[in-house]
């Protein structure tokens, strides 16, 4: 087993006065120090960033060696898989460690885009669709393109929408590190007005993930270095399932990769929906999160609403979903996404997640997806108690 043993974050949202590199640094700087592991000891470090022209900083593994000298000639990875990336770089370093290469490895995802103007984010973001049929769209047109087809062959979903983007509003405004941290009622996610416009039919602003800034990191070792670490979170499983790149091959509803990187992922872990206390799920937009719903089986496909209407979903639920805000409230850096997942589920399941605590959490679930559903990345979670 390979184990989660110190944890950083920066606040995700605009951050004008920091760079990239001071991203990577505050981020990997915090989980050094959070798992009592010196920079002499790091055996590898991974980063997953997209970038995608964001930036002019193509080449930033080896920035990560300015958070200590010691790390100088340590090797240093960047990884990249559309909104995925940062779980390809904590899947890579877990693999290092599992193949016996590494035995203490330092991940860090981070992203930079506030500087954009939010036209050239969507262009830069759209280079991960299929280039020869969805060349042009941004990612709320492709995304409005599962709303219509889920409309269509269900009804219109636009409440179940409008409670998914007001519970990830109500779970941010309790996390401190979180973009935007004030609760909209569902009422306002479900009126298109001025302060939310219609951003690509039927998806309105409150449907969508934010653009941020932002870094997050984790200190992962190998089983046999456990019993020496402060605390540990237990990797029971990690699956990744990688589907078709154009919409066109798939039924974009019954969104089989991230189904059964799911259903791999709980097969490996030996659990089921009943075992696992808290979710965080890739809500790059409220469509995302209803399918997601469907996907890991909470409900029937096209009933996504009663996870919400029975309140599974809520804090207080049978299985909280996205109690940090998600991607909605708590930002979307891209190529940090996949590692805050890994830390705010580490926080639960360790009790140390401050108002955003699921009580008695042990056992969580990291859904993370590059894509329309493409690069699909599953990690179950487990607190190691002393």
């Amino acid at each position: 087993m390979v184990h989660i043993v110190g944890w950083g974050h920066t606040p995700f949202g605009k951050l004008g006065d920091m760079s990239l590199e001071d991203l990577i640094r505050e981020a990997g700087s915090e989980a050094l120090a959070h798992a009592a592991i010196g920079a002499e000891d790091i055996d590898g470090i991974w980063l997953g960033h997209f970038n995608g022209g964001m930036v002019p900083d193509g080449f930033p593994s080896s920035l990560a060696l300015s958070i200590d000298p010691a790390l100088r000639f340590c090797p240093a990875t960047r990884l990249e898989n559309a909104c995925a990336s940062g779980s390809a770089a904590v899947f890579a370093a877990r693999n290092a460690i599992l193949a016996g290469e590494a035995r203490i490895a330092l991940v860090i995802g981070v992203e930079k885009m506030t500087h954009l103007p939010t036209p050239e984010v969507a262009t830069a973001l759209g280079h991960a669709s299929y280039q020869k049929e969805e060349a042009g769209m941004s990612f709320p047109q492709v995304f409005a393109e599962f709303a219509k087809a889920y409309f269509a062959r269900y009804g219109d979903a636009t409440e179940a929408l409008a409670m998914i983007a007001s519970k990830n509003h109500t779970n941010g405004a309790k996390n401190p590190l979180a973009q935007l941290r004030k609760p909209l009622d569902v009422e306002f996610c479900m009126t298109e007005s001025e302060r939310n416009p219609m951003i690509a039919p039927p998806l309105k602003k409150t449907d969508c993930s934010l653009v941020s800034d932002g870094a997050a990191a984790i200190v992962m070792v190998a089983d046999d270095l456990v019993s020496s670490m402060p605390r540990a979170v237990k990797m029971r499983a990690a699956e990744q399932v990688n589907d078709y790149l154009p919409m066109s091959a798939r039924d974009v509803l019954a969104f089989e990769g991230p189904r059964e990187a799911m259903r791999r992922a709980m097969r490996a872990a030996g659990v089921d929906l009943q075992d696992l206390d808290v979710a965080e799920v890739h809500d790059c937009f409220t469509i995302a999160e209803l399918l997601i719903y469907e996907a890991m089986g909470l409900t029937e496909p096209g009933q996504g609403i009663k996870a919400l209407q029975d309140g599974t979903v809520y804090p207080g639920g049978a299985l909280p979903v996205n109690l940090s805000g998600g991607l909605k409230a708590k930002g979307h850096p891209v190529g940090a996404t996949g590692v805050s997942m890994h830390v705010l589920v580490s926080r639960q399941v360790t009790g140390d997640a401050g108002e955003m605590q699921a009580p008695g959490a042990e056992t969580g679930l990291v859904f993370n997806m590059g894509g329309s559903g493409v690069a699909n990345y599953c990690s179950i979670l487990e607190a190691v108690r002393a």
